[in-house]
């Protein structure tokens, strides 16, 4: 057994998980804590990258699961699944900074997958990236996400997503076939 694996548990996320959510992902990308892992964002975004109202948003859509991770009780990661017709989305990823780079990503992921594959049937996952961050993409690449070369704009201006650090950001669409 991959021992990034051991001890996990995989659970929907409830009401009341939505503070803790917003620290984990708060945590793996935006400021000063998220150095500690490799996907923080904190030299292209600062601001926030979630609030609770967002969190709460995933938790409570009928077409959406925000999956947390544990191990030992203790919230370690989560992500979102959005079922959208023939394919799922994949979002609101995030693993605790200081577990970051043992493996841990690439089991959460394939769960995801396997979620979205028994519980909607899809042959696909989508998610976006934003397109600077090409150590994150090659990491999905290794995954076997393919980029698209489909940009969508980032939503400049609209704090709720951060403040922009540069002027070239925008969103890739990432896919995967799903056996």
């Amino acid at each position: 057994m991959d021992t990034a694996a051991t001890g996990l548990t995989f659970r929907d996320a409830t009401d009341a998980d939505a503070d803790a959510l917003v620290v984990l992902i708060e945590s793996a990308y935006r400021g000063d804590d998220s150095r500690a892992g490799w996907t923080t964002e904190a030299d292209i975004l600062e601001g926030q990258r979630t609030d609770p109202e967002g969190v709460l948003a995933v938790i409570k859509s009928p077409d959406s699961r925000l999956l947390v991770v544990e191990r030992e009780g203790q919230v370690v990661a989560c992500c979102q699944l959005e079922h959208r017709g023939a394919h799922a989305y994949f979002g609101m990823f995030a693993v605790s900074p200081q577990l970051q780079g043992g493996g841990l990503g690439k089991v959460i992921i394939a769960e995801a997958e396997r979620t979205a594959r028994e519980t909607w049937g899809v042959r696909e996952m989508h998610m976006t990236v934003i397109s600077v961050r090409n150590d994150l993409i090659a990491w999905y690449e290794r995954r076997g996400y393919r980029r698209t070369g489909r940009m969508t704009p980032f939503p400049y201006g609209d704090e709720r997503f951060g403040v922009p650090q540069r002027d070239d950001l925008q969103f890739e669409l990432l896919v995967k076939e799903l056996a």
